[in-house]
């Protein structure tokens, strides 16, 4: 039996499952996809063995993530609810979906886990929220989570009531960031820097910033301020910022993405 299973191999799963290669053996996961070739090519270039089935592919896995779009899952439901196992642990990627919802739908009989991670885990620096029933696993099984998600990033348990949040503030929020340096580098450009080179300096100037925020604990109002000399150019360029709604633009994104998730259910 695999220790890990995937149904649906795209990016999100894609990038736990090659996260995970880096710390087990390919053998120790299974997983499917929608097409054979894709299996086949997955499989080619990592090692790891594929199902015939989703079915099958359920059943031999102790914990099963569910790595498919949200308009998949009744199909899913359907092929694999006849082989989960009692106790058996799910892990659902999709939004929206409550854990009664999911368990209810895989035939009331698993233990299910919501998780949130986001596009950066391709590179294993994603950021994942998860949620699970209070007292629903063991102490070695939330070891087992933690590990499974970070092995392609960061991982934080919160309140389930809260998973539709980190939709807004992780899982969404790379589409805004890449928004924001590409406008960035535009800035660039109008003044006369190659393009290429104002794509670098923007992306590298938001991974610094990430990790001074990270790695300092300081509040990013600080580090704003540290950044910010009196008369300077950055508070002129701060100033037109906040003339522009800026912080109150990325809350209403937030607003959006919040009542989209919520519909989703």
């Amino acid at each position: 039996m695999a220790r890990i299973g995937f149904i649906g191999m795209g990016n999100m799963g894609t990038a736990i499952l090659e996260g995970l290669l880096k710390e087990r053996e390919p053998r120790e996961m299974l997983f499917t996809a929608a097409h054979r070739e894709k299996m086949e090519a997955v499989t080619a270039r990592t090692g790891v063995p594929h199902a015939a089935s989703n079915s099958q592919c359920a059943a031999q896995s102790e914990y099963l993530i569910l790595a498919v779009k949200p308009q998949y899952f009744e199909q899913v439901f359907e092929e694999i609810r006849g082989s989960l196992r009692p106790g058996q642990i799910v892990i659902s990627l999709a939004p929206g979906l409550t854990i009664g919802d999911l368990r209810e739908r895989m035939g009331g009989k698993v233990r299910v886990i919501r998780a949130m991670p986001n596009t950066p885990a391709l590179l294993g620096e994603g950021m994942t929220g998860a949620a699970w029933e209070e007292g629903s696993l063991t102490g070695e099984e939330e070891s087992e989570i933690q590990a499974i998600f970070g092995a392609c990033g960061r991982m934080v348990r919160v309140e389930e009531r809260l998973m539709d949040a980190v939709g807004c503030v992780s899982g969404c929020s790379p589409a805004f960031v890449y928004m924001f340096i590409e406008a960035l580098a535009d800035g660039g450009v109008k003044y006369g820097l190659p393009r290429k080179t104002a794509y670098e300096m923007a992306a590298q100037a938001v991974l610094g910033s990430a990790k001074m925020v990270l790695e300092t604990g300081k509040h990013p109002g600080q580090l704003k301020d540290e950044v910010c000399s009196p008369g300077g150019t950055t508070i002129a360029g701060v100033s037109a910022l906040e003339e522009g709604a800026f912080r109150s633009c990325v809350i209403r994104a937030a607003d959006a993405c919040y009542e989209k998730s919520t519909k989703m259910k």
